[in-house]
This record gives C-alpha cells, structure tokens and sequence, in this order.
C-alpha cells in the first residue's frame, strides 16, 4: 500500500522486500519526516506468517514474537521536513512472506 501523508512533525515508514530466496530475505524500511523536522523515529510492525529477524543495520532491533520494534540508530534518527533514511534486516521465512503494515511514530 501507498505510504500516507505523514502528519507534521510525523513520519511514515515503507516497507519492501528487496530480495528473497528459499527461506530468507533481505527487507528494507525507508522512514520519511513530514512536514516538519525529526530527532528520532521508531518503527513497529508484527509478521504474520511467523519470519524472523536475524540481523539488522542502521537500526536498534528487537523482536517479541512476531512484534518487531525497529529504531533509529545514533546517526539517522534527526530528518529535515521531508527527508528521508532507510535501514536494512535478513530474516527467514517459511511457505509465506506477507508484506505487513508499518507504523512510523517520531520523536
């Protein structure tokens, strides 16, 4: 699905998979300020079809069942109005990889 008009001083986060093969994949998430800058950003999202992660970059990941909360590093969370970051996971799959929804809550 399309990302939504991120509120000001929000942000909206995209979630692709950018590479997938017989039980992994690798998935990025693009996080995007609003109309007003951030200077921080969490990402929160839960795989239905029971994927997990096993390594992150440009994030703070954690996984609580099929919960994943995903953080800005030190270095990317601060995003001008508009500006953009993506951050990368691996993760397994199993008969199915569903895109799920991703929240984007800014700090």
């Amino acid at each position: 699905p399309p990302p939504s008009t991120p509120p000001p001083g929000g942000c909206t986060a995209t979630y692709t998979v950018s590479n997938q093969w017989q039980g992994g994949f690798q998935g990025e998430v693009k996080v995007t300020a609003g109309s007003a800058a951030i200077t921080g950003w969490t990402t929160k999202w839960t795989f239905a079809n029971g994927q997990t992660v096993s390594q992150s970059w440009s994030t703070v990941l954690s996984s609580s069942g099929s919960t994943v909360t995903a953080r800005n590093a030190d270095y990317n969370g601060r995003l001008g109005a508009g500006a953009s970051t993506s951050f990368g996971f691996i993760a397994s799959w199993n008969g199915t990889n569903a895109t799920p929804a991703v929240t984007c809550t800014a700090s």
